[in-house]
Parts: C-alpha cells; sequence; structure tokens
C-alpha cells in the first residue's frame, strides 16, 4: 500500500508539472470548460489552456551581419636551392691540381680540378703530326695533277683527302679527351665540401664537389586536400624557419601538382624566395603560412546555431514572432560561424536563447525587457 501512494503521489507531481508548463491539454480544457462556470472556464483556459504558451519569451536579438573569412594554410615545407648540381668525375685519373675552395662562389665554366694529362698531350701531337702528313700529300696531289702529271690520277688524290679528313678528326678527338682532363663548373654558385686531394685517384662518377645557386630558394611542402584550391601560380606566400624566429620571408607559388597523392591526399606545391642575402639555406625546415580571403559571407555567433532532425538553422524574430531558416555552414572561428543562408542581411537573428523557440513563438528582446523593468 505504500509504494502504491508514493507512485500515485509520483504520478500527480509530474501531472501538475506539466499543467503548469504546457497546459491542459485541449480535449481535458474543454471538459473542464463545459462543467465549470463560464467565468471560471475562461480564467482555466486562459491559465492552463495556453496561457503560458501565449507569453513572450525573452532572447537577445542582433542583426544579421556579413564579413569576409580569412582562409589560412599552415604546412611545412623543406628548402632547396633553385639550381643545385653534384659534380661527377667523367674521366679516371689522378688529381694533378686542385683549383677549389669550400664555399667559394664560381662561374660556369671555371676550373674546378685538373686529372694527370701527359698521356693525352702526347696523343694530341701524335694526332696532329699525322693530320699534318696527311695534309702534306694531299697538297703534293694537287700541285702534281695542276702540273699535268699523269703519274696522279684522281682515285689517288681522293684517297689522300680522305686519309686528311680522317687525321682531322682523330685531332678532334684527341683535343676532347685532353679537355676532359680538366673538371670544370657547370654552373654558378657556391662551392660545397670536397674531400678530393691533390694525388688521389678518382674513377668515373666519384662525386667531386656540389655547386647551390641559393640566389632563389624552392620551398615544397604538402597542401591537403580542403585547402587545394588556395594553391594558385602566384600566390603569395609566407615562410618562417626556426633559425631566424619571428622574421618572415616572402615567396610566391610558380607550381604545383595536378593530382593528389593517393595516401596523404594532398598535393605538393612550389614556392619561390629570394634569397640574394644568403640566409636560407638548402635543406632548411620551413613552416609555410598561405592567406587567402573569401567574399564577405553572412556571420552569427555559434550559440546563434540550433539543430534538429534538418540540420543547422538559426531563428529570426519577423514582428516578434520566431522563424527557424535553414543554413549551411562554411566556416567556423572561435565564436563566430560563417553561413550560407537566405536570411536577408540586417534580419534580427536570435543569438541567445535559441534552444526554448517554437516556430511561431512570440519573442521580445532583452534589452527591451530590460528598459521596461
Amino acid at each position: 500500500m505504500k509504494k502504491l501512494l508514493v507512485v500515485i503521489a509520483s504520478v500527480a507531481v509530474l501531472s501538475g508539472a506539466y499543467v503548469y508548463s504546457f497546459g491542459l491539454p485541449p480535449a481535458i480544457a474543454a471538459l473542464v470548460s463545459s462543467d465549470a462556470p463560464s467565468d471560471a472556464g475562461a480564467a482555466t483556459v486562459a491559465r492552463g489552456g495556453g496561457g503560458r504558451r501565449n507569453s513572450a519569451t525573452t532572447v537577445v536579438l542582433a542583426p544579421l551581419e556579413q564579413r569576409s573569412y580569412e582562409l589560412v594554410l599552415r604546412t611545412i615545407g623543406t628548402a632547396t636551392a633553385q639550381h643545385s648540381v653534384d659534380v661527377l668525375a667523367s674521366e679516371a685519373g689522378t688529381v694533378a691540381e686542385m683549383l677549389m675552395a669550400a664555399n667559394s662562389n664560381v662561374e660556369a665554366g671555371d676550373v674546378l680540378l685538373k686529372l694527370d694529362d701527359r698521356s693525352q698531350q702526347l696523343a694530341l701531337e701524335i694526332a696532329e703530326a699525322e693530320r699534318d702528313q696527311a695534309q702534306t700529300t694531299v697538297n703534293r696531289y694537287e700541285a702534281l695533277k695542276a702540273s699535268g702529271n699523269l703519274t696522279v690520277t684522281n682515285v689517288s688524290l681522293t684517297e689522300a683527302e680522305i686519309a686528311l679528313r680522317l687525321a682531322e678528326a682523330n685531332v678532334g678527338l684527341a683535343r676532347i679527351a685532353l679537355e676532359d682532363r680538366v673538371i670544370r663548373a657547370p654552373i654558378a654558385g657556391q662551392l660545397g665540401l670536397s674531400d678530393i686531394q691533390v694525388g688521389d685517384f678518382i674513377s668515373i662518377n666519384t662525386p667531386i664537389v656540389s655547386i647551390d645557386d641559393s640566389s632563389t630558394i624552392v620551398a615544397e611542402f604538402e597542401v591537403p586536400e580542403r585547402s587545394v584550391d588556395l594553391l594558385e601560380i602566384g600566390k603569395p606566400v609566407l615562410i618562417g624557419t626556426p633559425t631566424y624566429t619571428g622574421r618572415v620571408f616572402e615567396g610566391a607559388v610558380t607550381g604545383f601538382d595536378t593530382q593528389l597523392d593517393a595516401v596523404t591526399r594532398s598535393a605538393t606545391g612550389r614556392a619561390e624566395i629570394d634569397n640574394t642575402q644568403g640566409l636560407l639555406l638548402s635543406g632548411m625546415t620551413f613552416n609555410v603560412r598561405m592567406v587567402d580571403e573569401t567574399a564577405p559571407l553572412p556571420v552569427v555567433p555559434s550559440t546563434a546555431i540550433t539543430w534538429d532532425r534538418t540540420g543547422a538553422g538559426i531563428w529570426v524574430s519577423d514582428e516578434r514572432r520566431a522563424t527557424r531558416h535553414a543554413v549551411t555552414i562554411r566556416f567556423r572561428e572561435g565564436d563566430w560561424v560563417w553561413i550560407e543562408t537566405d536570411v536577408p542581411l540586417g534580419s534580427e537573428v536570435v543569438v541567445e536563447g535559441a534552444a526554448k523557440l517554437r516556430d511561431g513563438a512570440t519573442v521580445t528582446s532583452a534589452t527591451d525587457a530590460k528598459g521596461r523593468s
């Protein structure tokens, strides 16, 4: 019996709370009004049949404004010199002379080192001697033939001319072989470190030294799929490096991948940074920042956004009546949300108190309510 009384009391309390909050259900309100005196019935309907429903809800209103959103991409990049070459030995031999110093600047064509070339010098002399002999033969045959000497036939003269051409070709080959004993800088730039010393024997493709033209630095960085629209030729890029904390270097996008990586879902971008001061080195790690500003979009405080089964929406006060409008969220930052909506700019948007509203509810501004009080 005691448990039954507790259950009955609980039901009574819940029923009273429901009636106080939402009023009597229409069917019960009609039944009560038919049995009670007309004055009492009117009072009941006013109090329980929807009196609280017709009372205005106090909310905070603000006009719908628009402003641009600043898209900021932050990523990590790696620096490389715009032109970089690893000089390799094209011939094997003993180093006879070194003409390069670490970190010195060279121009294209400058001599870096010389290999022992005594054999090539002799080969050139032999080739030149054979050429001179062939030339003498051709000259003699031509003179005899011009004088009417019948001992020199056209065939003999042709063979002598061919021998001369072969001798001249051999001279050219000997000169190339001699020139190959000198290793020159293929580009202008700054030399790196080298372990080669005079007297060392080097083989073909032995690394000699690296040359970096770092007057312009190229930064390579990854851009995630959601931000690939920031990649545009000529777009400004802001570069920072832990070496120079607080200093920003400016560059511009010079190229990017036209396809996303299947694993990382990102595209590689490249930007060039002027480095005429020589502060940046190849291999440095960069903090890359790209900034873009969108066209103006409606913006509301995050407290104005409500959710239901249809998605996100905002409440708008139109002549003190609340109506809900669906919105598409574009961006979020801090306490602000940029949206797409058909609500006209300047409309009064409920920015606080939206959670307790229903369609058609009467609303009053908290500012007006404070003024009346």
